[in-house]
């Protein structure tokens, strides 16, 4: 747990001991987020109480950042995932990180994006209908913007998610 040390700071600035238990329920919990308590804590062989109180306590402490419903995007039409890499203008990044990282996100094609060092600034991961609603996305709202300087794009042909797996068929 928190060692005093780090009183009235914010969840993300403390540091926490996560011991072999709190692990295991992670990794249960990454694999099954709809695992009931109570097959949580027969998997554990510890008491239903005791996992409550340690799930809530690493929801709590910013551990666990919430539960997440794995969606199958050709479900829903959208049989075309890529990952686009983004390299902002330098002339440009200082104020435009935030403001694009907050726009990109909004847009419904979006599943994730990740602000990272390297080549490129930004990877956005997208899923689409087909090759047409990928180039308009890419020309329309990457390539428009005024802070892009370049794009490139990777199709995704299969993921695998911790210890979910997504395949691509």
């Amino acid at each position: 747990m928190d060692d005093g040390a780090h009183a009235g700071l914010p969840n993300y600035l403390r540091s926490f001991t996560v011991d072999a238990v709190d692990v295991e329920i992670i990794r249960i919990l990454a694999a099954d987020g709809r695992i009931t308590n109570v097959d949580l804590a027969a998997a554990l062989g510890l008491a239903p109480s005791t996992v409550h109180a340690r799930v809530r306590s690493l929801v709590e402490r910013g551990v666990i950042t919430g539960f997440h419903a794995a969606v199958d995007q050709r479900a829903l039409g959208k049989g075309l995932q890529a990952i686009i890499g983004v390299t902002l203008r330098p002339g440009a990044r200082a104020g435009s990180i935030r403001a694009f990282a907050d726009d990109v996100r909004r847009l419904p094609q979006v599943l994730q994006v990740w602000f990272v060092g390297g080549t490129d600034d930004f990877l956005v991961h997208i899923a689409v209908e087909g090759t047409s609603q990928m180039r308009e996305f890419v020309v329309e709202h990457l390539s428009a913007q005024q802070s892009v300087a370049s794009t490139r794009t990777s199709i995704v042909f299969e993921y695998h998610r911790n210890t979910v797996t997504a395949p691509f068929r």
